[in-house]
């Protein structure tokens, strides 16, 4: 289940990287949003979900570069959901949106630890539980 933790939030991490990178790089080039480049984005997210990789990657540096490649689909999809909860941003405003969304991804990574902790702590009581019920 460890493992399952460190993927997740690795992946949650990325995708918001990625997310926050197309939204920053959109912002950089003076586009604003609107319906259309909701549109774009979520055509984007269909076309890399059609053509995502089946073969599994295998592993990086400890990352499992596999499930990131098959989930990165979701990256457009997230800035797309970015740009719907302010669809009259200005390119500067969407430079600040990739920023947050990026500082989520982030906060993320950085409370990883927290999240293995509370699993720890829940799977410990929960082998105190089966122990005094077995008595």
């Amino acid at each position: 289940m460890e493992t399952a933790i460190r993927t997740g939030t690795m992946q949650v991490t990325v995708l918001c990287l990625v997310a926050a990178g197309s939204l920053l790089a959109l912002g950089v080039a003076g586009v604003p949003a609107s319906p259309a480049l909701v549109v774009v984005l979520l055509a984007l997210s269909a076309g890399l979900y059609f053509t995502r990789p089946d073969a599994d990657a295998g592993h990086v540096l400890g990352i499992d570069v596999g499930s990131l490649l098959s989930a990165l689909w979701l990256a457009p999809a997230l800035a797309a959901l970015a740009v719907l909860v302010e669809p009259s941003a200005s390119a500067e405003e969407l430079q600040a949106l990739g920023g947050l969304v990026g500082l989520a991804g982030m906060a993320n990574y950085f409370l990883r630890p927290v999240y293995l902790l509370a699993y720890s702590l829940v799977e410990a009581v929960q082998q105190r539980g089966r122990k005094s019920a077995d008595r």
